[in-house]
């Protein structure tokens, strides 16, 4: 028998369903931000993000694509200091590698 292959997950579909979680984590905050969630939004510049934000967002994101132990760090750390801004790109990118590599 030939080996079944790993799904791979698709760029689009993946930043679909981080819109839907970040439109869902701010759907009641007073936001300035207009145009709607974007690849290029920043989730602490444009969402206005605070560290707390960022953990919800992290367990969200397990949770919707039932993956545990993903390298969060690699998204948020640069050079041993946290990264000033995130877009959302950013986060899709990061989620599609490390999501294909742990199909």
């Amino acid at each position: 028998m030939d080996p079944v292959p790993a799904v791979q997950i698709n760029k689009k579909d993946v930043l679909h369903e981080l819109i839907l979680i970040l439109q869902d984590m701010t759907s009641d905050w007073d936001l300035e931000f207009s145009g709607g969630i974007q690849p290029q939004t920043g989730l602490i510049c444009d969402l206005t993000f605070q560290s707390i934000d960022m953990v919800q967002l992290l367990v969200a994101i397990e949770e919707r694509f039932k993956h545990r132990n993903l390298p969060f760090e690699k998204l948020l750390m640069t050079d041993g200091r946290y990264v000033d801004e995130l877009r959302v790109q950013e986060v899709v990118d990061f989620l599609c590698e490390h999501l294909n590599t742990h199909a």
